[in-house]
């Protein structure tokens, strides 16, 4: 934990030079559970999120990054944990439950993969079946600019926090067939209008 804030404290001066902007951080609940679902456009994405928040988030990352001896090391250090994509990866489902009841924050990219073009691109179910476990808020968050952010012009970088929502507050349209997918892609189309 204490290697979390010392990296957050150096990436959060690199951001600060290159003026990135936060809108809505008092809709993060200042204790308790949350799963940020955020879109995804960079791999600055966690970097962004991480050094916004105050608390600390549990980052749910690519399997492939920690194969990567160095680099998997030190995302265990920051707190991330594995997942198998394309999947139903019941072991990370487990950890995010545990992440959850400790009360912490549970960060996940429910697109499961950088989107090239920067649009949203179809979610993955887990995030609905952890909401629904968990009985956790989902914490909508926006990132833009972040592709190319060494590069980018000061100011174009910034992060919009949206209001929590909650599993109960979302009525289902009659029809739908898988109740977990569409909630998924609710969520991020939520994200989108951001």
């Amino acid at each position: 934990m204490k290697f979390y804030f010392f990296a957050k404290r150096v990436l959060t001066i690199v951001l600060k030079i290159k003026g990135y902007r936060v809108q809505g951080l008092e809709n993060l609940p200042a204790q308790g559970p949350v799963i940020i679902a955020c879109n995804h456009i960079s791999m600055w994405d966690p970097v962004i999120v991480g050094c916004t928040l105050p608390r600390q988030v549990f980052f749910m990352a690519k399997e492939e990054l920690f194969q990567i001896k160095l680099l998997g090391k030190v995302f265990k250090q920051l707190g991330a944990f594995p997942v198998k994509r394309g999947q139903g990866d019941i072991r990370a489902i487990r950890k995010s439950l545990i992440v959850l009841k400790k009360g912490n924050i549970l960060g996940i990219f429910p697109e499961g993969t950088r989107s090239k073009s920067g649009d949203i691109q179809e979610a993955m179910a887990g995030i609905a079946l952890i909401m629904e476990k968990s009985k956790a808020p989902i914490l909508p968050i926006k990132v833009y600019g972040s592709k190319g952010l060494l590069k980018q012009k000061r100011g174009n970088i910034g992060i919009v926090i949206g209001k929590p929502i909650f599993a109960h507050e979302m009525s289902l349209p009659e029809g739908i067939e898988n109740r977990r997918l569409w909630l998924a892609n609710e969520i991020m189309n939520l994200v989108n209008q951001m």
